[in-house]
């Protein structure tokens, strides 16, 4: 084999008119990470016998020589990271067409440049031997071609980054070897088809950031090789399919930022080798299921920006993997769990805009979070830095929490020091009785003057009897 190995030595300068029209013997050419500029001449096809051309990563400009369809042999093909353009604006790219004449290309890479055009049906005509096809961030336009289903060798399909509408074809299900399909990031709409379920051997799934809408497919529950799996931010609506809690093998699990309703269920324990999920910005309700717990390789959990309801589990101290939990914007409700103090890795919480009271942990990670992470609760309390009211000793948080919400209808001796008794309820009965006949609120100045003491006030009993004695003495005076 002939080999020019002569990537990643900072060469700059043009490549001449004639390039490699001395070298027909050539099977490699290695230009890659450089900084080489101009155009890639079109002379570059006399090196006839090359197999693998590589000019990825330098300042190239211009359009991408059709030439490079009489390189028969060719099997490695990398023009990524440069900034090559398209014949014209928004018209398909007809250097792909000429490359259908290279039959035993594996690999072809044009990744970040500037081609601004569409992928044309002739897409389907590449060799069949085609394995790895990457086009991301290249500014494609329009739709993916249905031909693309015709691929039956690839096993990796970079098409992210990218402005691509329409529908993701059917076709897809064709590729039947596809381990990596990228489509996120671009404006693709409709369904999730379910024809992404004959990809049996698929291990990533990354469709984040587009327009799709409808269900989640039950059957990607079935694509038992998956890892990794994003559908974040799209239009998603509906609930999470149960059978996506048997992938028992993935490691990451992002639904975030879609429209999914419903519950979690005991069955997220099942994800036992899984480090991140994001369900996030959705619209899921209930509490959170006590076999959470039971990912104990996870390093990241979000489940912000719900509708979760009741405590945060004491069993999350057993994640002892935890880098990162938010589970802000909320309803839950209870004290912070001081056994968190033992997730030595935790750098990242946030609780805020839930309905927590009680004492933050102070040991632990919980001595590097800031004010942010507590904010917008009912009654949590603790350092000053962390801007809250410090804890009183001796009182019971809970109940003085249930009596803050009350501020002018409970008897100030029992509510300024959180204590819950009958002995208020003759106050507050004549305060809504007040607020009934005045149309005012008890906070208002009116009612600024001394109140009776409480020795003072009748017992509630006696407060029923007396109105009751009213009642038929009004009746009887009507007749």
């Amino acid at each position: 084999m002939v080999s020019a190995s002569l990537g990643r030595n900072n060469f700059s300068g043009n490549l001449p008119p004639n390039f490699a029209s001395h070298l027909p013997n050539l099977d490699e050419l290695l230009l890659g990470i450089n900084r080489l500029s101009g155009i890639i001449p079109s002379s570059i096809s006399n090196a006839s016998k090359l197999t693998r051309l590589d000019v990825g990563g330098n300042a190239f400009t211009g359009s991408i020589p059709h030439t490079l369809g009489s390189i028969r042999f060719l099997e490695n093909l990398h023009l990524g990271g440069n900034n090559l353009t398209g014949e014209s604006s928004i018209q398909e790219l007809s250097f792909l067409t000429s490359l259908t004449n290279c039959k035993w290309l594996s690999t072809l890479d044009i990744t970040l440049n500037p081609l601004s055009g569409i992928l044309p049906t002739s897409i389907g005509n590449l060799s069949t031997s085609l394995e790895r096809f990457r086009a991301s961030a290249c500014n494609l336009k329009g739709n993916i071609p249905t031909e693309i289903g015709n691929l039956g060798s690839l096993y990796l399909l970079f098409l992210d980054h990218n402005d691509l509408i329409g529908t993701i074809p059917p076709s897809i299900g064709q590729l039947q070897k596809l381990q990596g399909l990228h489509l996120s990031d671009n404006k693709l709409q409709g369904f999730i088809p379910n024809d992404i379920c004959q990809l049996r051997n698929l291990v990533e799934l990354f469709l984040e950031n587009n327009q799709l809408s409808g269900s989640i497919p039950a059957c990607l529950g079935e694509l038992t090789f998956l890892r990794q799996v994003d559908l974040g931010s799209n239009k998603l609506n509906s609930t999470i399919p149960l059978t996506l809690w048997s992938l028992k093998d993935i490691l990451t699990l992002d639904l975030s930022s879609n429209f999914l309703v419903s519950y979690l269920p005991s069955d997220m324990g099942n994800l036992k080798v899984l480090v991140k999920i994001d369900l996030s910005r959705n619209q899921l309700s209930c509490e959170i299921p006590s076999n959470a717990v039971d990912l104990r390789d996870l390093i990241s959990l979000s489940l912000a920006h719900n509708r979760f309801e009741g405590p945060i589990l004491h069993s999350f101290s057993n994640l002892k993997s935890l880098e990162f939990m938010d589970l802000s914007d909320n309803a839950l409700s209870g004290e912070i769990p001081k056994s968190l103090e033992g997730l030595v890795y935790l750098k990242y919480l946030n609780v805020s805009f839930n309905r927590l009271y009680g004492e933050i942990p102070t040991e632990g990670p919980f001595a590097n979070f800031s004010a942010e992470s507590f904010m917008m609760n009912e009654a949590l309390c603790g350092s000053p830095r962390l801007k809250l009211p410090p804890c009183r000793t001796g009182t019971h948080r809970p109940l003085e929490k249930q009596t803050l919400a009350t501020l002018g209808y409970m008897a100030p001796e029992y509510g300024s020091n959180g204590i819950v008794t009958t002995s208020g309820d003759v106050y507050s009965y004549g305060i809504v009785l007040m607020e009934t006949f005045t149309r005012r609120r008890p906070t208002d100045e009116i009612f600024s003057e001394e109140l009776d003491s409480p020795e003072e006030r009748i017992e509630m009993k006696d407060v029923v009897t007396t109105l009751k004695k009213i009642k038929l003495t009004y009746l009887a005076s009507r007749y």
